[in-house]
């Protein structure tokens, strides 16, 4: 998987489609990752340890196949690469070329 938390993306499937937002946790094993703003799901709390309990909000994970990079230089949806240079492997936008890492 080539997404990396903190990148901005935009969600391109599912009931939040068209929605952005940065990747707060990539769940590697499952191929799928947490935006923040996206898939939000109302959990219930118990009160534990002087915590009040409740209905909390949070975010839920989405399959990654469902969002796309936004490009640094013109902020529209890009599929990524990986190339290397100086010996390093590098990530870079497929629409501009840019690095992005």
């Amino acid at each position: 998987m080539l997404l990396k938390t903190g990148d901005k993306v935009r969600v391109i499937a599912g009931k939040d489609k068209g929605k952005e937002g940065t990747i707060k946790q990539v769940l590697a094993k499952s191929n799928r990752v947490v935006v923040e703003g996206v898939n939000k799901i109302k959990k219930h709390v118990k009160p534990a340890n002087g915590q009040p309990g409740g209905i909390k909000d949070s975010d839920g994970p989405i399959d990654a196949s469902n969002v796309m990079v936004l490009d640094p230089s013109t902020n529209e949806p890009t599929r990524l690469g990986v190339k290397v240079e100086d010996g390093k492997k590098v990530r870079f936008a497929k629409k501009s070329g840019k690095v992005l890492d």
